[in-house]
């Protein structure tokens, strides 16, 4: 197949993946149809996707076109086959021939009805913070040579470290967002706590106590009753009375 010659920038191009990417999932969609440009090679057409292991439970996050997210999806429906062995063992695996291979039985068959001749199949390390495999599928038998999957397994761990630093820009999105939405949520309390103060002619701690029972009795968070007081306090002159102990 020769893919080795079609891979000669790929750390640049993971690069650009992960300046470009808007999260994990966009990310890996790019990986995807990266990988199969990558190493198809001349009459050798491969299909990519990645799957993801979340909560013991795999996931097609993304597929370089339908023909991959069908086997990738097919797979799943099976609870075995290549990519999933990889995917749970931490190892390459390559079933060169699909006519003849004794494994996975059900799905090989489903897979070979697609027109597929040949799947290999490589696990991302990502260190402990996720787990997930590249899946590639080819119509030849013996799509993959020894020296192509050396190629393959070169390129996936590239993209491992890439998705490692990924995974870690997310977390650290989601973490500021997560501060953000928290210090908005106390500013809003603190406004409602202030209102019901001046209303009420009460300590704070009697004013909290005020929103927190409203909050239980309706079942409603308590930033969103906070935020019904200040909206209340806006439009009005008081706030209304079904605050008041």
């Amino acid at each position: 197949m020769g893919i080795e010659g079609h891979v000669p920038d790929t750390d640049t191009s993971l690069q650009e993946l992960v300046l470009d990417s808007r999260d994990v999932r966009d990310f890996l969609a790019e990986l995807a149809v990266l990988a199969a440009a990558r190493l198809s090679g001349p009459g050798n057409t491969i299909h990519s996707g990645v799957t993801v292991l979340r909560r013991k439970r795999p996931e097609v996050v993304a597929c370089s076109d339908d023909v991959a997210a069908a086997l990738d999806e097919l797979q799943n429906s099976f609870g075995d086959g290549p990519c999933l062995t990889a995917l749970r063992t931490g190892t390459t695996i390559l079933a060169a021939d699909l006519s003849t291979e004794q494994r996975w039985t059900p799905y090989v068959q489903a897979a070979a009805g697609q027109g597929v001749s040949s799947i290999l199949a490589v696990p991302l390390d990502l260190a402990g913070e996720a787990e997930a495999v590249l899946n590639l599928y080819s119509d030849r038998v013996d799509g993959f040579s020894g020296e192509d999957i050396a190629t393959v397994e070169a390129f996936a761990g590239q993209a491992a470290s890439s998705l490692r630093l990924v995974l870690r820009i997310t977390q650290l999105r989601e973490t500021r967002n997560d501060l953000a939405a928290a210090m908005q949520s106390r500013t809003v309390i603190d406004m409602a706590v202030g209102a019901i103060m001046a209303e009420n002619r009460c300590s704070s701690d009697e004013a909290f106590g005020i929103l927190t029972r409203a909050s239980n009795a309706r079942n409603v968070k308590l930033r969103e009753v906070a935020a019904a007081v200040v909206t209340s306090i806006a439009g009005q002159q008081q706030v209304p009375t079904y605050f008041d102990e």
